[in-house]
């Protein structure tokens, strides 16, 4: 069980109601007493931005084992979602430009991995865009409409040369940039961006902040973090995204003159 849950004694009105409208909802397609049971302990509610959504994740985590993904992108961060997915029994297939260095980390990730090619569409119901924001928005117009229906994982950042500054204008994000140039019928999340890809790479146990507006793509999201044994902590709205990408410069800020090293990591406890 979660050190995160909060027993049925504890709760408040509001929340049993809220647990409650939540089993209704996924009695629809599953059993509501396994679901119970196996499934809403495990689950913080405040991870979930309503009810309908929370339903929607306990879903999405059962059948998290199943995920198809695609990364577009060869380096480090790629490479270590990658890893992480195939660990946690996803399907995964690698796309980059060089179609010679994804087929040598396809086969060198083993566990079913396969390579794509760069341009057509992906395999994967999730998207990993994992290509730097400079290219992204070119990336995802040059994919069109091979990513309709797609859910992307934008795990970009934003910050200048220096680190010590956002390069896009105020009141959006890299997020929303992509999310106007994929299909309408595709739906951008950000996620990873706040994570060192050698401290993911590690293989131990870190909080992934991430912001969605479609419930289902977040739900998928979220459930696909935990079948890569972290922790997804959802912040809300794509709008949302512009303070992810913040923390970007405050993580480097952090490494440079407060820790002293890159070996850290963001991370929410939750007291009492």
């Amino acid at each position: 069980m979660s050190s995160d849950f909060v027993a049925e004694a504890d709760r408040t009105p509001a929340q049993r109601d809220a647990h409650a409208h939540a089993a209704e909802l996924a009695d629809e397609l599953i059993d509501a007493d396994a679901l119970l049971l196996a499934i809403l302990p495990a689950i913080p509610l405040y991870n979930c931005a309503s009810t309908e959504e929370y339903a929607i994740h306990t879903r999405e985590r059962e059948n998290a084992i199943m995920s198809s993904i695609s990364v577009i992108g060869l380096g480090g961060m790629a490479r270590a979602i990658a890893t992480r997915a195939v660990t946690g029994g996803n399907t995964v297939e690698l796309i980059g430009r060089n179609a010679a260095n994804a087929e040598g980390l396809a086969a060198e990730l083993g566990g079913g991995a396969t390579a794509g090619t760069f341009g057509g569409v992906p395999a994967g119901d999730i998207v990993v865009l994992a290509v730097p924001y400079t290219s992204a928005v070119q990336v995802v117009a040059q994919y069109g409409d091979a990513l309709a229906d797609k859910v992307i994982i934008d795990i970009t950042n934003t910050f200048n040369a220096d680190a010590t500054g956002l390069v896009i204008p105020d009141g959006t994000s890299g997020a929303q940039e992509i999310a106007a140039a994929a299909p309408a019928s595709a739906h951008v999340v950000k996620a990873f961006n706040t994570v060192f890809g050698h401290v993911l790479a590690q293989g131990i146990p870190l909080d992934v902040f991430f912001a969605g507006d479609d419930a289902h793509a977040v739900a998928s999201v979220s459930a696909f973090i935990e079948s890569l044994g972290l922790r997804p902590l959802n912040v809300g709205g794509l709008e949302m995204a512009r303070w992810l990408e913040g923390a970007g410069p405050l993580l480097m800020g952090l490494a440079r003159h407060g820790v002293g090293n890159f070996n850290i990591a963001f991370a929410v406890n939750v007291l009492g």
